[in-house]
């Protein structure tokens, strides 16, 4: 039976006006059923997970929330590896918790993301060097369009930062998600990361040391779920690092250096002209201040936000909203609204460009709002 809902109450962020309904699927016939008859129907529906990544409205929406609450983790050995299915209503840490105690150590780097693990693939999650697009072998969905479920594999998905096939769309519904894991140590591939297990880049470690490392940086930067920590009422980083082609970055290095001086270094990272196949490696190591002389390059959003003037615990209207007082890219709500959420991001995105020449862009969902300006 659906009942009316408050989508403050279903988001990290602790942000969202009400809705008229809501119901849970716990099994693809189910999805099938509720959104493939809201769909028939014509009055919409907005399908959530964990809520992890979602900016909704004061106002709420007008069209009912169904949540996947698909359950399960099947583990099938394939050889030295193993395909592990995990349904889509899974909550993500937990299956990291019960993969890395299994001993999949690939998967400890992605330690404390709240959130659904069907929500993974949607927009490749990644942390600490690694991205979901290294061992994701397939997902299934239901496509909205047809009425019909189905396995695609990773490489339809076109998986790239913070980016799929599906972010945005809302054709399609992961109903559960299939990993290639091996058992073993983790390559550490993320420098902070390293120092904090006391190894070099590149070396490896135990898996269960890597996931309480992880957990503890992310902890420090108020990136763990916490109802005592207001740093927390957030969806993790707001905004992407940028990836600028060589005409922009041209721009963007000239006003750092105009700016900041012309010997100052800054963070960049080569990034590759073709999104990595399902198991291959993506992350890209380079030294702060080495570009290539073509292609890509991301730089660190954090590093020109804390350039451009909005340093940890930078005020929004009326210190309702602020900076997380850990984590530049965190923005926190500390009793305010969505509105005093968007000036926030909308001051921060302008101050940026008017001191770098860059736009930032937001990294979640936004439901029924968009950023002033």
């Amino acid at each position: 039976m659906s009942t009316p809902v408050r989508l403050a109450d279903l988001t990290t962020l602790r942000l969202g006006g009400p809705a008229p309904a809501l119901t849970e699927a716990h099994t693809p016939d189910d999805v099938r059923r509720i959104v493939g008859d809201a769909d028939r129907s014509g009055t919409g529906v907005l399908v959530l997970g964990g809520g992890s990544n979602l900016v909704v409205a004061d106002a709420g929406i007008d069209v009912p929330v169904v949540r996947i609450a698909i359950r399960g983790i099947r583990v099938v050995p394939t050889g030295d590896a193993a395909l592990v299915t995990v349904g889509a209503g899974e909550n993500w840490d937990e299956v990291v918790a019960t993969l890395t105690a299994d001993g999949f150590g690939e998967l400890a780097p992605l330690s404390g993301i709240p959130g659904s693990t069907g929500a993974t693939p949607v927009q490749n999650v990644g942390a600490y060097g690694t991205e979901i697009a290294e061992v994701l072998e397939s997902v299934t969905l239901f496509d909205r369009h047809t009425g019909t479920t189905y396995p695609v594999p990773a490489s339809d998905l076109r998986l790239r930062y913070r980016s799929s096939t599906l972010r945005g769309t809302g054709t399609g519904v992961v109903t559960d998600v299939t990993m290639r894991l091996s058992r073993g140590p983790v390559v550490v591939k993320y420098a902070e990361l390293a120092r904090t297990l006391g190894v070099a880049p590149g070396a490896t470690a135990p898996a269960a040391a890597v996931r309480e490392a992880v957990l503890g940086l992310r902890r420090s930067k108020g990136m763990v779920l916490d109802p005592d920590d207001p740093d927390t009422r957030s969806v993790g980083s707001f905004f992407t690092n940028p990836i600028l082609d060589p005409e922009a970055l041209a721009r963007t290095d000239r006003a750092i250096r105009d700016r900041l001086g012309a010997d100052v270094a800054y963070p960049r990272y080569p990034v590759p002209d073709e999104p990595a196949a399902a198991g291959q490696n993506r992350a890209v190591a380079a030294e702060p201040g080495r570009v290539p002389a073509a292609g890509r390059v991301k730089l660190s959003a954090a590093w020109l936000i804390e350039r451009a003037g909005f340093g940890k615990g930078f005020a929004g209207p009326g210190g309702r909203v602020a900076i997380s007082g850990k984590h530049t890219l965190a923005l926190t709500n500390r009793g305010g609204s969505t509105a005093d959420l968007l000036a926030l991001a909308a001051q921060i995105r302008d101050g940026v460009r008017a001191a770098f020449a860059v736009t930032l862009e937001p990294e979640p969902v936004l439901i029924g709002v968009s950023l002033p300006g």
